[in-house]
């Protein structure tokens, strides 16, 4: 029996890169997993491949475009559908987008995808969160927030710039976890945040221009997926952090973000305008 035994996790991008590796050492530990995707026919062929490759058969999958709040809900009211309580949420989904494209709401959909969705999808699981506490909420940001700054006048980067967008979302993804850190310090539902390493994932395979010349060079010098899904896993799993809450953690390990991360001004104007764009109005 596994660590993670009798324990229910949830984790978002789970299809490839740290997502399905993260998704496959927590199945290796025993926990019943469930792994959400987009594309209906990879998802459930990730599905099969996990069972095979982890010995564990308790696992399942959801479907949701994280981008489109509508389908944010539509995830959430599928979970609760199903079942009541979650011990883990890891909101690992997430992109680099070199060029601009807005969502259906109307957002930058970098914003949407990085931020907004681990917003949303996390109030509307607080729930479930809570029901099975001591629980634990973990979001991937990265070390690409240094030297990043929200301009709360322009949160959709016009005109646009792919790395600012992707940065300003990580840094957005920290402030997120201090707040809601913050906000659930009295249900006992930690909530920390993540720098995996720099990936040798297919985050930027396939890009145009520079930003696949920038994935072909740097490629020599980053970490496997496995590598870079440990401290994830660290942090889904690991009795050392019981009851840590509201930090950041790289390799394993607390570590100070930049200071703009640590802006509790800037952390709870943020959640007040993530709730404005997203319409939830829930009390957490």
């Amino acid at each position: 029996m596994g660590s993670m035994t009798g324990k229910r996790v949830l984790v978002t991008g789970a299809t490839a890169g740290i997502g399905l590796e993260t998704a496959r050492a927590i199945a290796k530990e025993g926990a019943e997993l469930i792994i959400v995707g987009r594309n209906p026919e990879k998802t459930k062929a990730v599905l099969e491949e996990l069972k095979a490759t982890s010995g564990n058969s308790n696992i399942s999958f959801l479907l949701a475009d994280l981008s489109s709040m509508a389908a944010v809900r539509k995830l959430a009211a599928d979970f609760f559908a199903k079942y009541d309580r979650l011990d883990v949420l890891v909101n690992n989904a997430g992109l680099v987008n070199p060029k601009h494209e807005k969502t259906a709401d109307g957002f930058e959909v970098t914003f949407a995808t990085n931020h907004l969705s681990y917003f949303l999808l996390t109030n509307l699981l607080v729930p479930a969160l809570e029901k099975a506490a001591p629980s634990r909420v973990v979001c991937v940001a990265s070390d690409a927030h240094r030297g990043a700054k929200l301009d709360f006048g322009d949160l959709m980067t016009e005109p646009y710039a792919g790395f600012k967008a992707y940065s300003r979302s990580k840094l957005a993804n920290i402030l997120f976890g201090r707040e809601l850190a913050r906000r659930l310090a009295n249900k006992r539902i930690t909530v920390n945040t993540l720098h995996p390493g720099v990936v040798a994932s297919n985050f930027l395979a396939g890009k145009p221009g520079f930003w696949g010349a920038v994935g072909k060079v740097t490629s020599v010098f980053l970490i496997s997926n496995q590598d870079g899904a440990k401290t994830s896993v660290y942090l889904a799993t690991s009795k050392d952090v019981e009851g840590v809450t509201g930090k950041y953690f790289a390799k394993c390990n607390e570590k100070a973000p930049s200071k703009a991360a640590q802006d509790d001004v800037a952390a709870k104007q943020l959640w007040e305008v993530s709730e404005k764009l997203t319409g939830f109005t829930g009390q957490v």
